[in-house]
């Protein structure tokens, strides 16, 4: 009984509001998704859903034509008189017969790439038809997987808040928004969200937004993480072949070219499919493309498939584009997912120019209560009809949804999770109440991924205890949390303890504070260019103790938010004493000759002299970042900064030290960096990071406060780009309390030269090219010159790196490889 009234709210709900409605199906009865259903000479429409149903929302009674449109099919117009809504028009559609004239087929002259130069050639006048535009605006997603584990690395799945039943299987999410557009070539966008909707999230402010709709074949790339080339880019010639499969006449008798794309090498980022292309007008009828995974560099994506449908209308001769669809499917270690992607554009206004004030840098905005909307106003305005599978998501999750989040059910899950277990002490222990947002947890004694060797502490372990309340995060973006670390070296035989409060004001300037304060070992170089698990391989391994140490007793706070749209500032006021410290171990996995370096980075070789003497001072600093032209969405809960990648980030930070308990310690330091990335479209993207800065009253300073640099000496890379760090360079080998400036380019040529290679381009890698440089004081240049292959890997598992490095500084040359493992940068 309980299912029988669920398909009866089912039912109802499908076809109460429907104004035209009704089933699509092949004439075997087939039913036909993502047909375009139009109101001729009209941007009025929609689409079908995947079994076939349309809702087409028309106001008024009496005679309309509707359009329905399915590319391999004939378009067919239908005349209907509706005396009262709802009304129902079921239709068959029959696959269009291709006609193949044998006057085209010359092998010395391929029809198709007359038709694909005339699109070229045309392509800037079509683009401006459809430059700038008023439209409303609807879009579905939706993400299914399958044979999802119990567990991944250890960590338990559990049912994904009951999206996933117990074979694995399930939608994990299910998203509509409906909005109103404002959209100018090649990017200026304004968006007002309508109406939003998530499964199972009652607060239902979707990220699917029209910014991310934005595939423009006319363009002569399209960015899906790599600059995938147009079948109709300028130089189109050089990646696809192109045959035509033949031609039909649509319902305005315009003649259409049904054109099939081939790539001309498989590693290229290009399109195979089909697209569509108007006879004498030579714009888009239609596209039906796939993406291979990697080909965008995308290794986890088997495929991505894009259609786009685009309609005619008579009064303004524009051809226009009514429905598009993004499917994909994807899977790594086991786990296959899937999802879609459903857009409609409807109501089209097309303007000839906007004012000045039309486009700001807000791009997304929400109307008051455009999640609360009901079922009733969905039912009416949503263009593409529910399935019954997301139908019933719909009302499972709200379900479960208002369940999982009582009181009684958080409190029942929390006592389970909570018991405190014989081995909790040295495993560790976690608490929450989940209900109240609050949570605590205590580290324990045996986590080895906090277990790390130096030759100052020996073997050292931290622990420690966190609290977070987060209760405010989701309405006002506020949330605290308190931590306290506990360090123990073995080998030194002291336990050094540090404290953190962190407390987030909102989630609009995003404004924080923390406080912080306690005892901890410290790198003389605060970027710590050697992390504690290389380190800890180099010394026990080889017998290289890179990392070196001072002990930092310290108390201060810091404050940070955004001032505006494009500025951060942060400020720090902390109070330190440093001091020495020596080796105290020479314990190794490997024994040799060879003894460990001492920890004085100027002296090596010597275990004797300090690499410092002990002092106190306090810093005061002040850190600006700027990022030009930046957007932003407004959201309800919170205001989302968008990057602005056209415009290069400045930074800029002043230190100043005083209070110390010798003058000569004091000092002033001013520093500046500009990064920006050049897009050179499908030839890849140059990556630039200058620096440079300079002391006042810096000459006597602790080597503390010089400035370090980050060197490389383990030939390990852990991070995804090479653009603060030399590769070959000695960590503290050009360290200075003077000026300095450091220069870093790197290009990645995102397979542009390596796919044209034979044999190498089955790599499917990617071409680096790097140059690095540093200049200071009293010594001649360090350069670098890098040439390597990143994006390699096993199968779907691209994490690895190739560099080699030739540089150069005072006369000595020298040549060495660098293995990138950036799977270390995520685990760690």
């Amino acid at each position: 009984m309980k299912n029988f009234y669920l398909l009866l709210f089912l039912l109802v709900s499908f076809f109460s509001f429907a104004q035209i409605r009704g089933t699509i199906t092949d004439n075997k009865g087939i039913p036909l998704s993502l047909v375009t259903v139009l109101e001729e000479n009209t941007y009025n429409g929609t689409s079908s859903n995947e079994k076939g149903n349309y809702e087409l929302n028309i106001k008024k009674t009496g005679n309309h034509t509707l359009v329905f449109q399915y590319l391999g099919y004939k378009t067919q117009k239908i005349t209907v008189t509706i005396d009262q809504f709802p009304f129902t028009q079921n239709i068959k559609l029959v696959e269009e017969n291709l006609s193949l004239s044998e006057v085209v087929i010359n092998s010395k002259d391929n029809p198709a790439n007359a038709v694909i130069r005339h699109a070229i050639k045309s392509k800037k006048e079509n683009s401006e038809k459809t430059a700038r535009f008023k439209a409303d605006f609807y879009s579905r997603g939706i993400f299914k997987v399958k044979d999802l584990p119990k567990k991944i690395l250890g960590q338990k799945i559990g049912d994904l808040d009951g999206a996933v039943d117990s074979t694995g299987t399930g939608i994990i999410y299910l998203s509509e928004t409906v909005s109103k557009i404002i959209f100018e070539k090649p990017d200026n966008l304004k968006e007002r969200i309508i109406a939003s909707k998530i499964s199972g999230d009652n607060k239902g402010f979707s990220y699917n937004t029209a910014r991310s709709t934005i595939y423009d074949f006319y363009d002569n790339t399209l960015d899906f993480n790599s600059k995938m080339i147009s079948p109709i880019a300028d130089n189109a010639f050089n990646y696809y072949k192109y045959k035509l499969e033949g031609t039909f006449q649509d319902e305005n008798n315009l003649m259409i070219n049904k054109i099939k794309v081939i790539a001309k090498r498989d590693a290229e980022p290009v399109f195979e499919g089909y697209i569509y292309i108007v006879e004498d007008s030579w714009a888009i009828y239609a596209v039906d493309l796939d993406i291979k995974g990697y080909r965008m560099h995308q290794e986890f994506v088997d495929v991505m498939k894009l259609k786009q449908n685009f309609s005619y209308n008579k009064n303004n001769r524009i051809w226009a584009k009514t429905t598009q669809s993004l499917e994909f499917s994807a899977g790594i270690f086991g786990i296959k997912f899937n999802g879609k992607f459903s857009y409609v554009y409807s109501n089209y206004e097309f303007e000839k120019a906007f004012a000045k004030k039309t486009f700001t840098n807000e791009i997304v905005s929400f109307e008051d209560n455009s999640n609360k909307k009901d079922t009733l106003f969905w039912n009416k305005i949503r263009p593409i009809p529910l399935t019954l599978e997301e139908n019933t998501d719909y009302i499972k999750k709200d379900s479960v949804h208002t369940v999982r989040n009582s009181k009684k059910y958080l409190d029942s899950i929390d006592k389970k999770d909570n018991k405190f277990k014989f081995l909790s002490p040295i495993t560790g222990y976690s608490w929450k109440n989940s209900y109240q947002k609050k949570s605590f947890r205590y580290d324990g004694l045996l986590n080895l991924s906090s277990l790390s060797f130096n030759t100052v502490q020996g073997w050292n372990l931290d622990s420690g205890f966190s609290f977070r309340n987060w209760k405010q995060q989701e309405e006002k973006g506020k949330s605290t949390s308190i931590s306290t670390k506990f360090n123990y070296g073995f080998s030194d035989d002291r336990l050094r303890v540090t404290a953190d409060y962190y407390h987030r004001f909102n989630n609009q300037n995003y404004a924080t504070l923390s406080v912080f304060g306690g005892t901890k070992v410290n790198q003389f170089n605060p970027e710590e260019p050697i992390s504690s698990f290389i380190n800890t391989v180099s010394t026990l391994f080889f017998e290289d103790n890179y990392m070196k140490l001072y002990n930092k007793e310290f108390a201060g706070a810091t404050y940070g938010q955004d001032v505006g749209n494009n500025f951060y500032l942060k400020g720090t006021l902390e109070y330190q004493q440093r001091k020495p410290l020596f080796n105290t171990t020479d314990y190794t996995f490997i024994k040799s000759d060879d003894v460990y370096s001492s920890n004085n980075p100027l002296l090596p070789d010597d275990n004797l002299t300090p690499a410092i003497e002990q002092h106190h001072l306090t810093k005061a600093s002040v850190f600006a970042k700027i990022n030009f032209g930046n957007k932003y969405i407004s959201r309800p809960d919170g205001k989302l900064n968008i990057r602005n990648y056209d415009y290069p980030t400045l930074t800029f930070g002043y230190e100043n030290a005083f209070a110390s308990n010798e003058s000569k310690y004091e000092y002033q330091l001013i520093t500046g960096q500009v990064r920006y990335d050049f897009d050179a479209g499908n030839k890849g993207t140059l990556g630039t990071n200058l620096k440079a800065g300079t002391f006042i009253h810096g000459d006597n300073i602790s080597f503390v406060d010089y400035k370090h640099f980050n060197g490389n000496r383990t030939h390990v890379g852990t991070s995804d780009r090479y653009l603060n760090v030399f590769n070959l360079m000695p960590y503290y080998s050009n360290s200075t309390n003077k000026s300095y400036f450091e220069a870093h380019l790197e290009h990645n040529d995102k397979g542009y030269i390596m796919n044209k290679i034979p044999l190498l381009n089955k790599l499917n890698s990617t071409l680096v090219l790097g140059f690095h440089s540093l200049a200071v004081p009293d010594t001649k240049p360090y350069t670098e010159f890098t040439v390597g292959l990143d994006n390699l890997g096993f199968g779907k598992l691209k994490v690895f790196r190739f560099d080699y490095v030739h540089s150069f500084q005072n006369g000595i040359q020298e040549n060495g490889v660098v293995f990138g493992l950036k799977i270390l940068n995520v685990l760690e």
